[in-house]
Formats: C-alpha cells, sequence, structure tokens
C-alpha cells in the first residue's frame, strides 16, 4: 500500500480483500434487514455476562488483528505503527465498504483502547512508549482502559484525588477509580494522578501508562441497572510504576486527559444513527409495526428524531473535515457528542410514547420489549466523558467565548480546597 493509491484503486483493492476474509450480508431490502429477523438490539450498554463479554471483545479484537496485517484497522494512522497514512475519506470509503459485510459487534473496551488511548499515546508517548504499545493498542492485540474518573469528584475531573509520590525511579500510587469501563478485560490503563499537592488542581496531575498486573491493583466490577457489569471501580494500594511509563511531562496530566476525553467526544465518523443505542431505522421500524405512522402527532415525533439524526450527521461529517490537519479533536467534539446524548434521550422519550406498557411488559413481540435496554442505558451516557453541563461550559467559553463560571477556590492549592 503506498500514499499515492487513487481512491479507486484502494476500494479494488479493499473490497477484494473483504470478499476474500468475510461473509456479505444478505442481499435484501432494507426493511427486511432491520425488520422481524435475527437479533433486535438497541442496548447502550452490555448486559452479558463475563464469559459473553470476554467472548465477544476476542472475536472483535481477532477481527482487528486481521485488518491490521494489511493495514485496514488505522488507514489514517502512520506507517511506522501499522497504519496507511492515508487521508480520511479512505477510510470512510473501507467503513463504508465493510458495513455490507458480516462482522463482529464492537464493545466499549474496542473503542476506548483503539479511538481514544492509542491516539493519545501517538500524541504524548515518548518513542519507547509508541514502539512498546502503539502496534498492539491499535490492533486491539492489547485492551486499555481509562482510569479517570473517582467516587468523590463527579464531573470535575481536576479535583481527583488519587495520588502518585515520586520515589527514585518509580512513583507510588495510592487511591481509587470507578466507572472503568471494561477494567476486568484490559492489560493496560491510562491513569490521572495527583503529584503536586501544592498546585492549583489543574496544574498537579501527571498521566501514566499503567500494566494492569501489578502488584496492589485490585478491580471490583460495578452491576449496572441495564443488567450488565461492564463497568468496574479499580483501587490502587501502594502500587509501584516506573517514570519510564509517565505519558507526558510531569504534572501536564490534564492536558493528556484533555486530549482523550476530546477523542470520546468526537463523533466525527459517525454517521449520527448507528452508534450504541439503536439507529433511526429501528425507531421506524417499530412504530411502523404497531401501526401507529398514520398518527400525525406519532410522526411529528418521529421525524423529530429524524431531524436530530440528520444535524448530528452533518456536525459530525464537519468535525471530521476539521480534523483532516491531523490534530486531536478541538471544543467542536463537545457539540457532537452533547448531540448525541440529546439525540438518544429524544429517541427514548418517542419510543417510550410508542410502546407504552410494552416497554415494561415482554409480549414477546419482535422489536419491542427490547427497548427497555435502550431507555435504562441512555442516561449513563449523559455524564460519561464529561456531563452535559460540562460540554455546554466548554462550548460556552471555549467556543462562543461567554465568561468563565466564577470559582471560589480558583489559584488556590489542590491542598488547600475543601473535599467532598
Amino acid at each position: 500500500m503506498t500514499s499515492n493509491i487513487t481512491l479507486e484503486e484502494f476500494e479494488v483493492t479493499a473490497k477484494k480483500w473483504l470478499d476474500e476474509n468475510a461473509q456479505k450480508k444478505p442481499d435484501i431490502s432494507e426493511k427486511e434487514a432491520e425488520w422481524g429477523e435475527g437479533e433486535f438490539s438497541v442496548a447502550v450498554f452490555h448486559n452479558l455476562t463475563f464469559e459473553e463479554e470476554r467472548d465477544l471483545l476476542q472475536e472483535a479484537a481477532a477481527w482487528q488483528m486481521a485488518k491490521a496485517k494489511h493495514g485496514y484497522h488505522a488507514i489514517t494512522w502512520p506507517t511506522l505503527y501499522g497504519g496507511l497514512d492515508l487521508p480520511i475519506e479512505y477510510a470512510r470509503a473501507f467503513a463504508s465498504l465493510e458495513s455490507g459485510y458480516i462482522t463482529p459487534s464492537r464493545h466499549e473496551t474496542f473503542s476506548v483502547t483503539t479511538r481514544l488511548i492509542a491516539p493519545t499515546v501517538l500524541h504524548y508517548g515518548t518513542d519507547d512508549q509508541k514502539n512498546e504499545l502503539l502496534s498492539d493498542l491499535f490492533s486491539a492485540k492489547t485492551f486499555c482502559c481509562q482510569l479517570f474518573s473517582e467516587p468523590g469528584t463527579g464531573s470535575d475531573l481536576a479535583g481527583l484525588g488519587c495520588k502518585a509520590v515520586k520515589d527514585g525511579d518509580e512513583w507510588i500510587i495510592n487511591g481509587q477509580k470507578v466507572w472503568s469501563s471494561g477494567a476486568q478485560f484490559s492489560e493496560w490503563g491510562e491513569l490521572i494522578a495527583r503529584t503536586h499537592f501544592d498546585q492549583p488542581k489543574h496544574k498537579g496531575m501527571t498521566a501514566f501508562m499503567v500494566p494492569m498486573d501489578l502488584p496492589g491493583i485490585e478491580v471490583r466490577q460495578i452491576r449496572q441497572m441495564s443488567g450488565g457489569t461492564s463497568f468496574n471501580e479499580v483501587f490502587f494500594s501502594d502500587v509501584r510504576v516506573p517514570d519510564r511509563l509517565r505519558l507526558g511531562p510531569e504534572g501536564e496530566g490534564w492536558g493528556v486527559a484533555l486530549t482523550t476525553l476530546s477523542f470520546e467526544r468526537d463523533h466525527s465518523d459517525s454517521d449520527g444513527g448507528g452508534r450504541a443505542g439503536g439507529k433511526w431505522s429501528q425507531l421506524l421500524g417499530t412504530a411502523n409495526s404497531l401501526d401507529l405512522l398514520d398518527d400525525p402527532q406519532i410522526r411529528q415525533r418521529l421525524m423529530e428524531v429524524y431531524i436530530q439524526t440528520q444535524i448530528q450527521r452533518l456536525v459530525n461529517r464537519r468535525a471530521a473535515d476539521l480534523r483532516k490537519s491531523g490534530k486531536p479533536p478541538g471544543p467542536e467534539g463537545s457539540l457532537g457528542k452533547l448531540l448525541w446524548t440529546e439525540g438518544m434521550k429524544l429517541m427514548s422519550d418517542v419510543v417510550s410514547e410508542l410502546l407504552g406498557p410494552r416497554l415494561v411488559a415482554d409480549t414477546q413481540t419482535w422489536g419491542t420489549y427490547e427497548w427497555g435496554e435502550h431507555v435504562l442505558g441512555a442516561p449513563g451516557y449523559r455524564i460519561a466523558g464529561g456531563s452535559d453541563e460540562i460540554q455546554r461550559n466548554i462550548i460556552g467559553e471555549r467556543v462562543l467565548g461567554l465568561p468563565k463560571e466564577p470559582d471560589p477556590y480558583k489559584g488556590l492549592p489542590w491542598e488547600d480546597i475543601p473535599k467532598n
């Protein structure tokens, strides 16, 4: 693969590879493909046993590693780390082709590893860290989790208190993290810890890449109301991490965290309707199967969802165009994230109106009761990756130039700020 390959040549080669390595989806109409047969899933979070979730991840990793042999797993990323270093149009073309084939289901831990942590390491890592980690992270040979949130800080990530104290060439880490997706399956974790206690909270943090099998690390699964155990608590008790695994300069962990979060909020490769939580076509199919399409109020509500998905798609495409320079996503990622969570809430509201009691009472009708997993899971993403309130603050301050919210503790050392 060379950087001067035309898009048409790339598509021909990619389609040939897909024909040889995956099974094409049945050539039937969209209505038949979306309705009445097979599994109907609109879940936001998985409701699986530990073994089922592990197997799903292994299937996704196997497909990613197969693509990695030809660079299809990281089309826009540098060739030095297994990518093809091609423009984003090539990645879109491959994704469009791939959508016509039967491939493994994705998992949040897979996305965190390949879409959040790997690009962060590419941006901040030393040459040794990149050589050690990037190929395995991009190819999903190795999984990684985020170790950011803490029980006592809520959306105020900068107030975190997990401590890392330097001891020669090592750091001794003590504290607790929570809501760490996929920590039970991860070999690595991106940790943000407090290293300078006499500095303002945004300036006293440092980032690390931490092997999850180090002595003193304990992972406990959290049962979600949707049934699964994707999230975890992670405890650190005198965990020793070598300084060579520090990600970025000492005291600049806030910048590393923002970079990872910007990737998390960036939905620039999304079409506005195909991410976790179901698609517009599934909502339309549900309404059609219940013979509700002649109701003018229902039609109005369905169009609200459709318009929302189209706006989201256009905003995401604009963000993708802005990313052509190769820089990390900026504050525009907050707009995409906010539109996504607002869209999921709107879809939850509309499907609840469509289904009524069938949302909570299983009538064995295909494509109805399953929506309960969406309704239970959607509120979680109003918090994940920064709450909706945080996204609005970012847009207001960094995009619109509005004054910052008053902060009575601004500039105070972290150790002097009252704790929860």
